[in-house]
C-alpha cells in the first residue's frame, strides 16, 4: 500500500498535489457533515479540537517544512539556514498582511470583534473566512511539498514524496474536527443543518487552490525551494499563533484546548517521524 502511495507522489506534481488536497477537503466536509447527526455540541470538545487542530500545524511547521527547508539549503553555518529565516519571515508577513485586509471573525468571538477591513457582512461569512484564511497555508504545504519531490531524484525524493503524504495525512486529520468546529457554530446561529455543512466544507475548497499554486511555483522555479518550503511554515505558524490559539482561550476550557494541541502535535510528530 505504502509502496503504491510512493508511485502515487511521482506522477506530475501539480496532478498529485491536486489529489492530496481533495483528500484533506474531503476531510473536512466529512467533518462538517457530523452537523447532521448532533444538534448541538459540546464547547469543550469544540475548543479541544481547534487546539489539536493548532497542534498538528505547529509540529507539521517544523518536521515537513522547516527542517526540509534547511536540509535542502546549500553553505554551512549561518549561511545555510538563512534561506529559511527568509522563507519563514516572509510567510508570516504576507499571511499578516492577509489578516489586517481580509474580513473575518474568529471562532468564539463577538461580531464586534472581527478583524480586516470593516464591513457589513454577515457574522457567518466572517466565520467561514476565518477558517479560510486558516486553509492557506496548509493548501500551500502539501503542493510546495509534492512541488519539491519532483525536483529532486533517488533517494531524496522518495523521503519528500514520504514527507508529503503524511503532511497530507496529518491536515487531513486535523480537517476533520476542524470541519466539526466549523459547522456547529454556524448551526447555533440559527443556519440550517444543510447550510452549516455548506459553509463549513466550503472553508476548505481553497486548499486545493493553494497546493497547485505552490506545487507550480517549486515545480517551475527549483531554486526557491527552501524558500518556498519556509514559507509554507511561516504562514502556517502566523495562523496558528493569532488565530487558532486565541480561538480556543476564550471560555473556561482552556486547559482542554491545551491538551488538545499537545495531542495533535504529538500525533503529527509521530506520523512524519515514525513514517519518514
Amino acid at each position: 500500500m505504502f509502496d503504491q502511495l510512493i508511485e502515487f507522489g511521482k506522477q506530475h506534481p501539480i496532478q498529485v498535489a491536486l489529489y492530496a488536497s481533495l483528500f484533506t477537503w474531503g476531510l473536512t466536509a466529512l467533518g462538517a457533515s457530523l452537523v447532521f447527526f448532533f444538534k448541538k455540541a459540546n464547547r469543550a470538545v469544540l475548543d479541544g479540537m481547534l487546539g489539536f487542530t493548532g497542534g498538528v500545524m505547529l509540529a507539521a511547521s517544523f518536521w515537513s517544512l522547516l527542517a526540509p527547508a534547511i536540509e535542502n539549503s546549500q553553505g554551512e553555518g549561518f549561511v545555510k539556514v538563512i534561506p529559511a529565516a527568509i522563507g519563514f519571515a516572509f510567510g508570516a508577513l504576507v499571511l499578516f498582511g492577509l489578516d489586517k485586509i481580509l474580513p473575518h471573525l474568529h471562532i468564539n468571538f463577538r461580531v464586534s470583534e472581527a478583524e480586516g477591513i470593516k464591513t457589513k457582512w454577515h457574522r457567518t461569512v466572517l466565520l467561514v473566512l476565518a477558517i479560510t484564511l486558516h486553509n492557506i497555508p496548509e493548501g500551500l504545504a502539501v503542493g510546495v511539498l509534492f512541488g519539491a519531490a519532483s525536483t529532486l531524484t533517488g533517494v531524496e525524493q522518495t523521503q519528500m514524496i514520504i514527507a508529503a503524504i503524511t503532511l497530507a495525512m496529518g491536515i487531513g486529520i486535523q480537517n476533520f474536527p476542524e470541519g466539526f468546529a466549523v459547522s456547529m457554530p454556524l448551526r447555533r446561529q440559527g443556519l440550517s443543518r444543510f447550510k452549516s455543512f455548506w459553509y463549513g466544507q466550503l472553508s476548505a475548497i481553497v486548499e486545493p487552490v493553494a497546493a497547485v499554486l505552490g506545487a507550480m511555483a517549486v515545480s517551475f522555479f527549483t531554486p526557491i525551494l527552501p524558500y518556498a518550503l519556509a514559507f509554507a511554515a511561516g504562514a502556517m505558524i502566523f495562523v496558528v499563533v493569532e488565530e487558532v490559539i486565541p480561538e480556543t482561550q476564550r471560555d473556561k476550557y482552556t486547559d482542554i484546548a491545551t491538551l488538545g494541541f499537545i495531542g495533535g502535535f504529538i500525533v503529527m510528530m509521530s506520523l512524519d517521524v515514525g513514517l519518514g
